[in-house]
């Protein structure tokens, strides 16, 4: 994903009077809530004297941020979103229904809205040796005010402590602000000389108010070890002064979105930047930067000749080349791009010719290396030529990625024969839509923090060689650890980019193999099983318990009630065997099965694993993954009709880790018309995730521009 910074000013907009106003009794409004942070949002609801829906008309009646900001936004079905940002530590909205049938009838109800962070802490990852430092920023949501409390926990749920000691030390935090943009706050964080029990988390909680108290927390998960490493994406956004090392900030010059202010000047609203990927050479050795079309060529929207910086204008204060007091510095030009806009088209991908001496002719790129000095990871070049590709013998492999925003992360391909859905827009802000691509056939990572949005155009590379895997263009997580990173095959980024340039392709690199030192920020598997309510839980004990006796043998050791890991949040009946080969039915009166190897004395004690043993990346045949993924084939067309499903592909099933499933990608904020237990014979797994974004943080939901702050198109 590509990484979008908005640049905010606030003009001296003011607001109206809004007392509540409860109506005449002819309908009312609720909601589960009436507090919200900003862009989150609030379910409202018009009701009848009935007890049925109200047909009302929504609109915002007033509110108390200032204008330029805007108060939110209230849709026709009643959803409020919260402004993006606020002029104060709380603001008050009021919003306004009116009877369809009888606008003289009416009601409101006020939201008070709080500042929320605008992205995680930066940097989002850290590995750290004992005794190194490292800073630490977070940017709140609210415009020349607000507080930062810092602390140290050792996980993100734990009570937090200012105290220094074995967790490491905080240097006295103090916030900077300024007129025109967030709030921000950052301290150093110093790693003790001993490497602690316990993981090492650095909390930030807006207006000193933590997570357990009601307030909004943001964590920074630590890296410490003892294996010499150091590693900070801080390294990756930074302006290089010699020849580029790929692996860095970079983008289009004219990525950035104008508003029109009152004096008829124009403003720069806000700026994308993306990552610098690789390096790639053609027949006659001509050099070109590698990344995707909507980092190099603004989704379509650029035109050939674009200058390219680096860093990329999200790290430049939004000051493209052609403004003064701009610091980037150009790099290459746009050379060519694979159309996003057309069906035959699969990936996300462009080109830059390298200017002469700008780039580091070898291919290096950020981390690949060994620990130099300092202990931070040197630079090294991938394997050149033409990639590595994915079949059932090396699925279970490690991969890596160095990218603007997260730096050097590791994970593990989770998804293969994926579909999916991409939204692309016109602007960085993403409210003028553009294309919806399918892609099909792409691959999937595991984790909620290997990538996040200016990573986008990031090189992943097998870590036990160095050989590229694919290129990374989109990911979504859920906010709760769970996520999922799209990769475009290399393979197809090269033949696709090869037709475009008219001459094969090939990665600058070497042709010596070397491993990347792997940092992984993810759990290999979940720490506890997800909640299930009492009542699904007896009802999934009373089935156990009947098809206990109909189970029991052919290796099958006895039954239980438990939580699914396919579906999280619904009931399973955990049966438990002796062996991974045993045969399970999916589903026993409806209801999915888990399958758990133990022995029988594990079972007889009550000393049974709690939950299936999960080993990291998809371990199956190349049978079931082609008869896997010929189910997608068959399937994706009906899922991906329905408007909360966006993905679809082949994945190793978390209740029975021995067998193939369907993972399918559905709309955090939507529920799906229709999601099985079983497909084609096959497990179903779901993933609830934001939507995949091309600019705005894996974090974000879509949200449209205030009223007063409109972004115009600045291409």
């Amino acid at each position: 994903m590509l990484l979008a910074l908005l640049a905010l000013a606030v003009a001296g907009c003011g607001s109206d009077n809004f007392a509540a106003r409860p109506g005449d009794g002819s309908f009312s409004l609720s909601a589960a809530t009436l507090s919200a942070v900003t862009n989150g949002q609030i379910a409202l609801r018009a009701t009848l004297p009935s007890g049925n829906a109200a047909p009302v008309t929504w609109r915002i009646a007033s509110g108390t941020n200032a204008a330029s900001l805007g108060q939110g936004h209230v849709d026709a079905a009643g959803i409020y979103t919260a402004p993006g940002s606020l002029s104060a530590d709380s603001i008050a909205v009021r919003v306004e229904a009116t009877l369809r049938s009888d606008a003289r009838s009416t009601a409101s109800l006020t939201i008070e809205v709080r500042p929320g962070f605008v992205q995680p802490l930066l940097p989002q990852n850290v590995a750290l040796t004992p005794g190194a430092t490292a800073e630490v920023t977070a940017q709140i949501a609210e415009v020349n005010a607000g507080n930062v409390k810092w602390s140290l926990a050792s996980s993100p749920a734990a009570e937090p402590s200012a105290a220094n000691g074995a967790l490491g030390w905080l240097s006295t935090p103090e916030c900077q602000r300024s007129s025109d943009r967030y709030t921000t706050c950052t301290l150093t964080y110093t790693a003790p000389s001993v490497i602690p029990q316990h993981d090492v988390y650095v909390v930030a909680a807006i207006d000193g108010a933590s997570a357990k108290a009601g307030g909004v927390a943001s964590s920074l998960h630590l890296l410490l070890n003892s294996r010499g490493i150091v590693s900070n994406p801080v390294a990756n956004q930074a302006m290089q002064t010699g020849q580029v090392v790929l692996g860095a900030s970079g983008g289009n010059d004219g990525d950035y979105d104008t508003y029109e202010g009152r004096n008829g000047g124009s403003y720069v609203a806000d700026c994308c930047g993306g990552t610098l990927g690789a390096l790639v050479e053609d027949e006659q050795k001509n050099q070109y930067i590698l990344s995707n079309n909507h980092v190099l060529a603004e989704s379509d929207q650029g035109q050939l000749g674009d200058t390219i910086d680096q860093p990329g204008l999200i790290d430049g204060a939004c000051t493209p080349l052609s403004r003064p007091g701009s610091t980037l510095h150009p790099v290459g030009t746009l050379e060519y791009y694979v159309p996003l806009a057309s069906r035959e088209t699969n990936v996300d991908a462009a080109l830059a010719l390298a200017s002469p001496g700008a780039v580091d002719s070898s291919g290096s790129i950020l981390g690949l290396g060994t620990p130099g000095k300092d202990a931070v990871l040197s630079a090294a070049p991938p394997m050149a030529g033409r990639g590595e590709t994915v079949t059932a013998a090396n699925l279970g492999m490690d991969v890596a990625k160095s990218g603007r925003t997260t730096g050097l992360t590791c994970s593990n391909i989770d998804a293969v024969a994926l579909t999916v859905k991409v939204d692309y827009y016109k602007d960085c802000a993403e409210t003028q839509p553009y294309y919806t691509k399918t892609y099909e056939n792409q691959l999937g990572i595991a984790g909620t923090h290997f990538t996040d949005s200016g990573d986008s155009g990031a090189l992943v590379l097998d870590t036990s060689n160095s050989e590229a895997v694919g290129l990374y263009f989109a990911g979504g997580t859920d906010g709760d650890g769970n996520g999922l990173s799209v990769v475009n095959p290399i393979g197809d980024v090269l033949t696709e980019l090869s037709t475009e340039a008219g001459s094969k392709l090939n990665l600058v690199g070497t042709d010596t193999a070397h491993p990347i030192a792997c940092l992984r920020y993810d759990p290999a598997a979940p720490a506890e099983l997800p909640y299930v309510g009492p009542q699904a839980l007896d009802r999934a004990q009373t089935i156990a318990e009947g098809a206990a006796e109909s189970l029991r043998g052919n290796g099958v050791l006895g039954t239980a009630a438990g939580r699914s890991l396919d579906s999280p949040g619904d009931p399973a009946v955990v049966v438990y065997v002796d062996r991974a080969a045993v045969s399970v039915p999916h589903t026993i009166d409806e209801l999915r099965t888990q399958v758990i190897v133990t022995d029988a004395g594990s079972v007889a004690r009550g000393a049974a694993p709690a939950m299936p043993s999960l080993e990291p990346g998809i371990h199956l045949s190349s049978e079931a993954l082609a008869g896997a993924a010929a189910v997608v084939r068959s399937v994706a067309p009906r899922l991906m009709a329905d408007p909360a499903v966006f993905g679809v592909g082949v994945t190793q099933s978390r209740d029975n880790p021995a067998e193939a499933a369907l993972v399918v990608l559905v709309d955090i904020g939507r529920n799906p018309q229709w999601m099985p237990a079983t497909m084609g014979g096959l497990r179903v797994e779901t993933m609830r995730l934001h939507r995949f974004h091309t600019t705005l943080s894996k974090y974000a939901t879509s949200h449209e521009g205030s009223g007063c702050f409109k972004p115009g198109n600045g291409q």
